[in-house]
């Protein structure tokens, strides 16, 4: 498994990133991510910035562990992983979050913004704080 918690500079990383406003936004999403978690960024594997960390355990057996929220500033786009938590996605909640975001796409488990300013922060943030507390409930500690 390569997203493995390490030691690498989360400032570092995000300082090499080649496109300027995909690395200012991820400085912001970073900060953001802070003062919704509360928790310190560490990176996992060689380019997700997490906050949090929880163990979870499928059915087929395979266990791993992951960050609750994290980040990665992709060629593509800003990768947010705030999904985590959101396995029915026709939570009411949820879509009117999703609804009043602004643009973005989605995957699974991911959603993807372009730059920042293509989203509304306060929106953002709400989502951020629903996947961190929600993952929490669904993988307590053991």
């Amino acid at each position: 498994m390569k997203t493995i918690k390490n030691d690498n500079s989360v400032e570092e990383f995000l300082n090499a990133v080649e496109n300027k406003q995909r690395r200012t936004d991820s400085f912001k999403i970073l900060q953001l991510m802070q003062e919704v978690t509360g928790e310190e960024p560490k990176m996992w594997g060689p380019s997700i910035v997490g906050f949090g960390e929880y163990h979870y355990r499928y059915e087929s057996g395979h266990e791993g562990d992951a960050p609750l929220v994290g980040f990665s500033p992709r060629k593509q786009s800003l990768t947010l992983y705030v999904m985590g938590c959101y396995s029915d996605e026709k939570d009411s909640a949820f879509q009117k979050l999703l609804q009043q975001l602004g643009k973005y796409k989605t995957s699974k488990a991911c959603l993807y913004i372009n730059k920042l300013s293509d989203v509304d922060q306060t929106v953002l943030s709400k989502l951020i704080l629903n996947s961190y507390e929600g993952t929490k409930r669904l993988y307590p500690k053991e």
